[in-house]
């Protein structure tokens, strides 16, 4: 199956089909993300097929996870390339997406992206999450991450960033899970999980939700 093909079809198995606007600004990323990361670190996975899978339709699964909606605020905590936050931002245009990436050359790849994409409401934030200034707290009606160790760590830092009733949403292993008593003492508690396989892949995953007190 030829890329275009791949993306597309992926997209609308998981219920997210794509415009040919959207599917050639996806393939503009690709490229981009291809030549930058012959001078730095941006990605391990080199294969487009599992490049398309494992990053671009994982980040898209994440929708499976909330309404999108003109307005709505998403922060996306270690961006790194750009997944989850800029295929979300491509296919939901309508949202205004903050990325925090402290390591400065990757978040000038991700600037970079915006301005060749043309993405509108869109920002980077070179920091860590933790240290983000007071603006950022109870600022967002959801907050995103990939590149957390464990469930745990990415709801202690997520959740000041949420406004009341927002949601965390992570895509996790299927073999993760996480106690109540930790989501207490956190201030949140689980929404909804959904369970599921990206397209032509056995690569599993779950959708986690988590919800803030308020």
């Amino acid at each position: 199956m030829i890329p275009r093909e791949l993306l597309n079809n992926g997209a609308i198995k998981l219920g997210i089909p794509l415009t040919v606007e959207q599917a050639n600004s996806v393939f503009i990323y690709l490229a981009e993300l291809k030549k930058w990361s012959r001078k730095i670190n941006l990605t391990a996975i080199k294969d487009e097929r599992d490049i398309i899978i494992k990053h671009v339709l994982d980040s898209l699964s994440y929708i499976h996870g909330f309404t999108p909606a003109p307005g709505l605020r998403l922060l996306d905590m270690g961006s790194g390339a750009g997944f989850p936050a800029l295929p979300i931002k491509i296919v939901c245009p309508g949202i205004v997406v903050t990325m925090v990436e402290s390591t400065k050359k990757k978040a000038s790849f991700l600037r970079h992206i915006i301005r060749t994409l043309k993405l509108t409401e869109t920002a980077v934030v070179d920091s860590r999450t933790e240290e983000l200034d007071v603006h950022f707290l109870s600022a967002f009606d959801i907050v995103t991450a990939r590149a957390f160790a464990d469930m745990k760590s990415a709801i202690a830092e997520g959740m000041p960033l949420l406004r009341p009733g927002g949601l965390i949403v992570l895509s996790r292993g299927p073999e993760e899970t996480i106690n109540e008593q930790d989501l207490a003492r956190a201030g949140v508690s689980l929404e909804r999980r959904t369970d599921l396989t990206l397209p032509f892949s056995d690569y599993k995953r779950t959708i986690w939700v988590f919800k803030k007190a308020g």
